[in-house]
């Protein structure tokens, strides 16, 4: 795709565009041939990239793990089975060591959310143009102008894909508070604090200030959980096209940026994960 006649902003956009299939108003159901396609498909529209590659991992990391479980044995492990046994450990012991409440739920959580994003954060290692080309070709054989054809690889540098994860996390942190506190604790949570007082006349007159607060700080959370994972992904996925643009001269600058990018994509998923184990602890906890 370097290779095209395309402008240096044609060819970041043409990466930076979703695959987008949806009701267009003049062509009915179809695939976005643009930009301004995809917009006027509305919120319903589907990115069927981010969507085929988020499931796509999500079933490589069940399989993966399923398989070593089967296979496990007591004897001398293999490379793998130590691999996912010290990725289990590591998990739980964070779980343990932030989680005070008791759930089951939360370890394995943890862990499908830890590898989930970490598999979906290492395809921005895949050379920015190589696999968007494939899907050129296949296109092309089915008739599709190539010009068409859109196909982002990184599902977390993808707003929706991170937003739909924080939005899973955020019914999760209302269905622990509720569950610990009860609805009437929830609801006294968001209105009764930070303010509080022994007059009661006063304490009325706070609601409003403190739901406002508290609410805020609720939405907070997701918020902060997609945004913080998508604008890190995204950044360097533009800093990998930027590489491409160069031509011959990417290697050099490739290769070192992709290491320190290995340190990224896997911080990130970390800290996706700590923050969720944070955020369904403190869901956990009686007010007092």
């Amino acid at each position: 795709m370097a290779g095209n006649n395309m402008t240096s902003t044609e060819y970041i956009q043409h990466h930076l565009q979703n695959m987008t299939f949806g009701l267009h108003p003049e062509n009915g159901w179809s695939m976005a041939h643009s930009a301004a396609d995809a917009k006027a498909m509305g919120f319903w529209a589907i990115h069927v990239d981010t969507m085929l590659w988020s499931i796509g991992l999500g079933v490589v990391f069940l399989w993966l793990f399923r398989s070593v479980a089967k296979r496990a044995s007591t004897g001398v492990p293999t490379g793998l089975q130590n691999f996912v046994e010290m990725m289990v450990e590591f998990v739980d012991n964070s779980v343990r060591e932030t989680f005070h409440g008791k759930s089951r739920l939360i370890a394995p959580l943890s862990l499908t959310i830890f590898c989930w994003i970490f598999l979906m954060n290492i395809m921005d290692l895949v050379p920015v143009d190589f696999l968007p080309m494939l899907a050129q070709k296949i296109g092309a054989w089915f008739g599709a102008d190539p010009a068409h054809v859109y196909f982002k690889v990184v599902p977390t540098t993808d707003v929706n894909a991170t937003l739909g994860m924080s939005l899973s996390v955020f019914a999760l942190i209302i269905f622990y508070s509720i569950r610990t506190k009860g609805l009437s604790g929830f609801v006294a949570e968001l209105t009764l604090h930070p303010f509080s007082t022994s007059n009661k006349f006063a304490q009325i007159l706070l609601i409003p200030v403190n739901l406002l607060l508290e609410l805020v700080t609720l939405l907070a959370k997701p918020v902060s959980l997609a945004l913080r994972l998508f604008g890190n992904l995204y950044a360097g996925e533009l800093i990998f096209i930027l590489i491409a643009m160069i031509g011959l001269w990417q290697l050099p600058l490739h290769f070192p940026w992709a290491v320190f990018h290995i340190l990224i994509i896997t911080l990130q998923a970390f800290i996706f994960m700590m923050l969720t184990i944070v955020y369904l602890s403190m869901a956990t906890e009686e007010q007092h």
